[in-house]
């Protein structure tokens, strides 16, 4: 009997100890009595040896309600829902009343399955059975109400409890914080305080998921102060969640601190937190230390460490990095895990267009393809220009019926945009009205984008009137619509309908304006705009800002303004920035500053052709052979070749793509005999034309 009460007292026997006591109570005949077998029936289920536990539960001649219970409970803390709700069927069939027990394990397997038609009768039962003012079944109530999205509801439970424990006041805390109410979380825990229970892990938890922003820094180092004066400062899920809250609110060095001080007590999630923490911040330097470090330990990763520390590499400086860790992926044999193999497209996709084979070869060597990894190669595609690739994708999605959602539609319209093949780009559209996805923002952005790049304005802001119009995204793209189509004039009366209507406007919306200004030569208009930015709306003035107001001056031939402007600049220029500020130099034919910034330039981007043809042709317009020279042997130096225009015609549902001198097109042959015999036309229109001016230069002569 010794045993069969250190068993009872045990939160988690050993198998072998459980075993023997089996033995034991069956030699000695005592399985039969029922507090026995119950005892070593509920060792079974915390061993989660349900199969066993079902055996002996079969066998216990005089089954008590703890029994059922035991039963139900083992069930839902083994990931078996359904078996539990049979057992609860089975139990009052037999005539068994449920409890407060009971109703706290089946609750909690609806709140975990997010059940909430199923929670709603357990409910009725709770009332029907008179537990709805017992503790622990209106706990049990609350936080399934909560879990299942209907805060409200728990709300009601929680006031109508006549007492609450910590596991009350934690779980309407926890429901609030998911519906992001920060106000009323922190007035309960001070109700909670005031009723005098003491908060404890759980409580703080969810609370610091709240803090995600700047403003909440202060807020979080006061909740930090408390914790630490409750003692729960070693509590695992308390400093796991300051580390996320003082990142998210933009204290990496706090993080830090807080990291540092978890030494002795640290998990996986405290890693992983840190390395996320990292990232948020740009420091890839230190994630890519802090991930060595967790090698160096031996720690058993998770998917969530892999796919963080890829997320690092998605910048082309460290694409190197990015294959090592691909590398170290495969030699684990995780490269066929889903959710990692779609970080690696990811990062693929994002490095650069020479990436975009190791994106596909990922892509095609996966087993099991979710719409992630769909969408992300895709979104990888279309963004590298590889867009007849993006529509054989996306027809292959089409004929093996997979799910589309709106980004699968956004990456396919942004290729028609690029194409310009309007016919595909209808029928997407056509498809997205089937399939309902035509109100997403993103796919009436893209829309938007698409009939603009057509030449059809009228379809665009037609998609636009049907968009929805509580964010900027849909107002931003008609705005570069109208831009594009030269009507200036328009974006200016849409930003002002913007603030009219307050939609908020972001560092896109000025990206337009500035767009449009310069297109139309509104340079003081522009100028104020490009002021106002920070002082009047609280946007920082970005680099593609600066590039849009470098262009802007530049246009209008204000150099000097414009090398003022380019001085200024709080941050080193990018690409953009430059190879604008070498257009205006061109334009202006300032050499001498056109050679310093191209110089800028080649350090950059060594390998773009664009920049030598760009050098190039200014130095023939000002006849420097010997520079042309210079720059056709640097050009081979550097093994950078001139990239030839691509022309492309849509015909019959089928894109064809041409460049010069090309010679792949099926029916290539004709289309030059074809393109000889217009040739051939406009010549001899052209050498009609001259004799006719002749003729009509002649008579006018001898009439004179």
């Amino acid at each position: 009997m010794k045993l069969l009460h250190s068993l009872a007292e045990t939160s988690a026997p050993s198998l072998s100890k459980l075993t023997a006591t089996h033995c034991r109570a069956i030699k000695s005949a005592h399985i039969t009595d029922t507090y026995t077998a119950t005892t070593i029936l509920n060792g079974y289920t915390k061993c989660r040896q349900i199969g066993t536990a079902l055996k002996l539960f079969d066998e216990i001649p005089h089954r008590d309600t703890a029994s059922w219970n035991i039963m139900i409970s083992g069930y839902i803390n083994s990931g078996k829902f359904q078996s539990s709700w049979v057992f609860l069927n089975l139990m009052k069939q037999h005539g068994f009343c449920a409890n407060e027990y009971t109703f706290g394990s089946i609750l909690k397997g609806v709140a975990s399955n997010g059940l909430l038609s199923l929670g709603q009768q357990v409910h009725c039962d709770v009332v029907k059975m008179g537990y709805v003012r017992n503790v622990y079944s209106a706990s049990a109530l609350l936080d399934m109400y909560a879990k299942c999205g209907k805060v409200d509801d728990a709300n009601e439970v929680f006031k109508c409890m006549p007492e609450r424990n910590y596991v009350s006041w934690n779980a309407i805390i926890a429901g609030y914080a998911g519906k992001g109410d920060v106000e009323y979380c922190f007035w309960l825990l001070r109700a909670m305080e005031k009723w005098g229970v003491k908060p404890d892990d759980g409580t703080f938890s969810p609370l610091l998921t709240l803090l995600n922003e700047e403003r909440f820094y202060r807020l979080t180092m006061q909740v930090h102060a408390k914790v630490e004066k409750l003692g729960l400062g070693c509590e695992v899920k308390v400093f796991n969640a300051l580390i996320t809250a003082y990142s998210q609110c933009g204290n990496i060095g706090s993080a830090e601190s807080v990291f540092v001080g978890t030494v002795n007590c640290r998990d996986l999630v405290t890693w992983n937190s840190m390395l996320a923490a990292y990232l948020e911040h740009d420091e890839e330097k230190e994630a890519f230390k802090l991930f060595l470090d967790m090698e160096r330990l031996g720690l058993e990763m998770d998917s969530y460490t892999y796919t963080s520390i890829t997320s690092g590499c998605f910048e082309g400086r460290h694409i190197s990095r990015g294959k090592s860790l691909h590398a170290l992926i495969m030699k684990r044999g995780l490269e066929n895990v889903t959710i990692i193999s779609n970080a690696l497209i990811a990062m693929y996709a994002k490095s650069g267009t020479n990436s975009m084979d190791d994106a596909l070869r990922v892509f095609e060597n996966q087993d099991a393809k979710d719409s992630v990894s769909w969408n992300s190669i895709l979104t990888g595609l279309s963004q590298k220009g590889w867009s007849e690739i993006a529509f054989e994708r996306f027809s292959k999605m089409r004929v093996e019926n997979l799910e589309m959602d709106e980004y699968s539609f956004s990456a396919t319209l942004r290729s028609c945009s690029d194409l310009a093949t309007l016919r595909f780009g209808q029928q997407v559209h056509a498809l997205a009205l089937k399939l309902r996805s035509e109100s997403y923002k993103y796919v009436s952005s893209a829309l938007i984008l698409m009939y603009s790049n057509c030449g059809t304005i009228e379809d665009a802001w037609k998609s636009f009137e049907v968009s929805p119009k509580d964010s900027s995204i849909s107002w931003n793209s008609i705005m570069f619509a109208y831009a594009q189509h030269g009507q200036g004039k328009l974006v200016l009366d849409l930003f002002f309908l913007m603030k009219q209507r307050e939609v908020k406007l972001d560092h896109i919306t000025f990206v337009a304006v500035l767009t449009a200004c310069s297109h139309i030569g509104l340079v003081e208009e522009g100028c104020l705009f490009f002021k106002s930015m920070e002082a009047d709306f609280g946007i920082v003035p970005r680099m593609e800002h600066y590039a849009c107001a470098i262009d802007l001056l530049g246009r209008a031939g204000r150099l000097e303004e414009t090398k003022e402007l380019f001085k200024r600049m709080p941050f080193d220029p990018d690409a953009m920035v430059l190879r604008t500020l070498l257009g205006t130099c061109r334009s202006c034919g300032d050499i001498e500053y056109a050679i310093e910034v191209a110089s800028r330039l080649l350090e950059l981007e060594p390998g773009e052709h664009s920049t030598y043809v760009l050098l190039s042709d200014m130095y023939r317009q000002f006849k420097r052979w010997d520079k042309i020279a210079n720059i056709k042997r640097l050009m081979r130096e550097r093994s950078v070749v001139k990239v030839p225009g691509w022309s492309w015609i849509e015909v019959q549902n089928e894109v064809h793509a041409f460049n010069a001198e090309d010679l792949s097109h099926p029916h290539c042959d004709d289309i030059y005999a074809k393109l000889r015999e217009l040739t051939d036309e406009i010549m001899f229109s052209e050498s009609g034309n001259a004799c006719e001016l002749m003729i009509f230069t002649c008579d006018q002569e001898s009439v004179i």
